[in-house]
Formats: C-alpha cells, sequence, structure tokens
C-alpha cells in the first residue's frame, strides 16, 4: 500500500466547490491564491479559460477590483468562473469540480467546458452536476439516486438504455429547447 503525506494529497487536488468561496480581497488576488507568489501570465490564461475575461470590462479596476466579502460584488457566475480560474492556475493532477457551472447560461459554459476538457486531459476530474450538458463528455459517468448508484457508463450508452440518465437528459434538452422559444419570442 502506498502512503502519501497529507500536504502532499492536498497539493494535489484542485477543488471548485458549489458553494463559492471567495475573499475580500482583489479578483487577480482571488484567482492567484493558492500560489506562492503572483503570476500575471497564469491569472489572465485561467480568466481566459474560465470565460471570466469577458467580463473585465464591468471591473473598474480590471483584476485589482476588489471583490468583496465572498465576492458580494461578482454576479453567481462571476463567482463561479473565478472559482474555477483559481483551480486552474494550482494545476494539480486531481481536480473536483462540483456543481460549478450552474450559475452560468448554456452557451459559456459549452465555452468554459472546451477550454476545461483540453487542460483536463491527462488528468483525473470528478465532475458532480445535475446538467447533462456538463458532463456528457466525460469517460464515465455514474448516476446516482437517493444515494445509490443506479447507473453508469458514457453518455452514448446511457442514452441508449433509456433509464435515468435518458429520462433527464430528455427533460433537460426539452427544458432547453422551451427557453430558447421564449427568448426568441
Amino acid at each position: 500500500m502506498t502512503r502519501l503525506p497529507l500536504a502532499t494529497l492536498r497539493r494535489s487536488i484542485a477543488f471548485v466547490p458549489q458553494d463559492n468561496v471567495l475573499f475580500g480581497v482583489s479578483l487577480g488576488e482571488n484567482i492567484a491564491y493558492s500560489l506562492p507568489e503572483m503570476d500575471w501570465e497564469k491569472v489572465r490564461w485561467a480568466a481566459s479559460v474560465s470565460r471570466l475575461e469577458k467580463d473585465m470590462t464591468e471591473f473598474p479596476q480590471g483584476f485589482d477590483t476588489l471583490v468583496g466579502e465572498r465576492g458580494v460584488m461578482l454576479s453567481g457566475g462571476q463567482r463561479q468562473r473565478t472559482c474555477i480560474a483559481r483551480a486552474l492556475v494550482r494545476e494539480a493532477p486531481i481536480v473536483v469540480i462540483d456543481d460549478a457551472l450552474s450559475s452560468v447560461d448554456t452557451a459559456t459554459e459549452e465555452e468554459i467546458l472546451g477550454g476545461l476538457k483540453r487542460w483536463l486531459a491527462g488528468r483525473t476530474a470528478l465532475v458532480i452536476s445535475h446538467r447533462i450538458s456538463t458532463v456528457k463528455w466525460a469517460d464515465l459517468i455514474l448516476v446516482l439516486e437517493g444515494g445509490r448508484l443506479v447507473e453508469q457508463g458514457s453518455h452514448r450508452q446511457l442514452i441508449g438504455r433509456g433509464g435515468l440518465y435518458a429520462r433527464m437528459a430528455q427533460r433537460q434538452a426539452l427544458t432547453e429547447a422551451l427557453e430558447g422559444e421564449l427568448e426568441a419570442a
């Protein structure tokens, strides 16, 4: 059995929590929080991958903008993207993403996932989500119901089986189509 010091294990994991944890410092400092020293190149890169850079015009001092305690100056989606950027700069081999895209629209989600997929190559990722669109690209999807594992497989396999995952995918696709029609009207 291999033993690993707890500090080594902790350094090996990047975690993006469902409940975003931000500090009353600047946006850049929140992103670079896990770094031993500020690395603006990494901060800008991570903001780009997390699609936070598209909101930079809203921040009066750019990355030097104070976000307030718990990120009160940011929208829910901006807080989530800041936490994603923070995980990216860690460059950890293990990444846990806990429903971290629930506050962003589906178009932004697709943009973020495109960058994340490239970054996650060669890493172990645990992605927890209720959105099918967030997990459909995963190698292995585990479907839980009432705390129990009820299905597992790839997106294609699970859709083909017609179980809980397939029903969820169908409901979510219908909801997205209806929301799209309402926006168009």
